[in-house]
């Protein structure tokens, strides 16, 4: 690794000094830099092959039958996202069980919210136990522990017969779900190439929105059945199952087995999952290496969270992914409207029965909704979907609130309706994944963990925050000043941050993003304001194919 002193360097940019020997250099820290020599990557991968098939190593299970790694890395994140799944299959499962339990298992309305509130608890302390597994057993076994843990959290609901049992079901459950959140988009990020990350990351939040849409449809399948809210907990088993199973047939993450020093190990997986065909996934492979050894060089004998804490790169980082998960997608109300959505449509005016039937609108409208992020992720960004979609965010929000205010029964479901579908169809593609992409690119890989900790803990605590006490505060603030006052307000507040230091990540290797957060956050906001002008000045003139411009791959 070569070095050169800052003074010598041009830091305003990733790549310098190009040239067509084929030699650059980049910096990879404050002072730190390192030179890419084309002809000795290619040199090194080519030993490494060699190595590859000296030693006998047996690919994994699904690259024998998924040659192609753009095939490879759909069916990874789309097995892995199945963690989303039962994030978003929880959702609906309770908000329809929650209309039965209460009377079968006589529960008082304190016992209530509990049973519905203490998952995202429990995923708090989920999220805090992230950070040592992920380190000890890598992406993959982490998953793999979290659908084991679901599964016995989801056998405990089905089977229980008092408060208790339910709770405790509840709460094991949310461990899982913590886990999952903040392994699975990591896991999906360190193994696809740029050009697919932010659809693939976005992949996870479009398998929580089939997941709402999955309980609403199993809820009302088994809506008219005795007992039915057991069946309904507890058909989540079927999905981690899938989930455990289909985890074995997957490797680990590259970096996390480069981190380990696997470094043949890494190179195989990066082979099936990415290619080294290019320059540019060759170039990639040996930067991510380089940065990975001079991380672990740095962190000896330190605290890593220290790290996290206490080095103005990841406070950065941290700002802007806080901001994001807890304050815009959290604080923004979108959990008090998944599980409680059958309770509201209920106090709305319908029966249970009806209750259930209709919170499929909701579900279906937020699966919808979702799935354009995978093809805007990476063409229009992350930081221009995102800001675009907030006033929709706000005004679904605004009319959601109004819908309470109503007196006529037709008139308040259908205020009701217009606003949620509103707050669903502008929410679902930009805060939905976001937040966890942000969290899955802005951290260096050293810290990753310990990043992912810390944002699957912050969005859990939003979680928690808007679902347990949500029945209290509707009674003392009114559902109207709930929904359109407070979560509205939050939900501006984090744009108006957003909107001043949010960085564009699209396009970017996590190495390149590492960068920009080496920078200070003035330097961000010079450039969001000077581009923001230049944003205004196309709309005032019409110019809306400057302001998004999609991009091609």
């Amino acid at each position: 690794m070569s070095s050169f002193d800052l003074e010598k360097k041009n830091e305003t940019e990733h790549f310098e000094g190009d040239s067509d020997s084929g030699v650059r250099i980049i910096q990879i820290d404050a002072g730190k830099y390192l030179e890419v020599n084309d002809a000795k990557i290619a040199e090194g991968i080519d030993t490494l092959e060699q190595e590859l098939q000296v030693s006998g190593k047996k690919p994994f299970l699904s690259s024998r039958w998924l040659k192609r790694p753009e095939r490879f890395i759909w069916y990874l994140a789309s097995l892995a996202s199945v963690g989303g799944l039962l994030f978003g299959v929880d959702q609906s499962l309770i908000s329809g069980a929650a209309l039965y339990l209460p009377k079968d298992l006589n529960l008082s309305d304190s016992q209530e919210s509990m049973v519905v509130g203490f998952t995202p608890l429990g995923a708090m302390g989920g999220a805090l136990a992230l950070m040592p597994l992920n380190d000890i057993f890598g992406r993959k076994g982490t998953i793999i522990i979290s659908s084991i843990v679901f599964t016995v959290g989801a056998i405990l609901e089905a089977a229980a017969k008092n408060f208790a049992v339910m709770l405790v079901g509840r709460i094991v459950l949310g461990l899982a779900l913590g886990l999952l959140s903040g392994t699975v988009p990591a896991y999906i990020s360190e193994n696809c190439a740029r050009r697919w990350r932010g659809g693939l990351v976005s992949l996870y939040q479009v398998m929580v929105a089939f997941g709402v849409m999955m309980g609403y449809v199993i809820a009302a399948i088994f809506n008219s059945v005795k007992g039915n809210w057991r069946y309904v907990l507890g058909s989540s088993v079927v999905f981690s199952t899938i989930l455990f199973f289909g985890m074995l047939t997957l490797p680990e993450s590259t970096r996390w087995l480069m981190k380990r020093g696997r470094k043949l190990d890494a190179y195989q997986v990066w082979k099936y999952a990415r290619g080294l065909d290019s320059v540019d996934e060759r170039q990639e492979f040996y930067i991510m290496e380089h940065v990975l050894l001079y991380e672990k060089e740095m962190a000896q004998d330190r605290w890593l969270i220290l790290d996290l804490f206490g080095t103005k790169r990841c406070l950065r980082a941290i700002s802007v992914a806080v901001t994001c998960s807890l304050i815009c997608q959290q604080m923004s109300g979108v959990n008090s409207i998944e599980y409680y959505q059958a309770t509201l449509v209920q106090a709305a005016g319908l029966s249970p029965q009806n209750a259930v039937y209709t919170s499929l609108v909701g579900g279906g409208v937020m699966f919808l909704s979702t799935i354009p992020a995978i093809y805007l992720m990476d063409r229009l960004g992350r930081r221009t979907l995102t800001l675009t979609l907030i006033p929709g965010i706000a005004i679904g929000l605004v009319i959601t609130g109004c819908s309470f205010l109503a007196t006529n029964l037709g008139v308040k479901l259908g205020i009701y309706f217009w606003g949620i579908i509103t707050y669903t169809i502008f929410w679902s593609p930009g805060l939905g994944p976001v937040p966890y992409l942000l969290a899955a690119e802005v951290y260096p890989t050293y810290l990753r963990s310990y990043g992912m900790s810390l944002a699957s803990f912050c969005n859990w605590t939003g979680t928690f925050v808007t679902t347990y006490p949500f029945q209290y505060m509707a009674n003392s603030m009114t559902s109207t000043g709930v929904f359109a006052g407070l979560y509205c307000g939050f939900l501006l507040l984090g744009a108006f941050y957003l909107t001043l230091f949010m960085p564009e990540t699209k396009g970017l290797t996590l190495e390149e993003i590492n960068e920009i957060f080496q920078r200070p956050l003035t330097h961000t906001m010079h450039t969001n304001v000077r581009n923001l002008k230049k944003t205004w000045n196309a709309l005032i003139h019409l110019r809306f194919k400057e302001v998004w411009k999609l991009d091609s791959h």
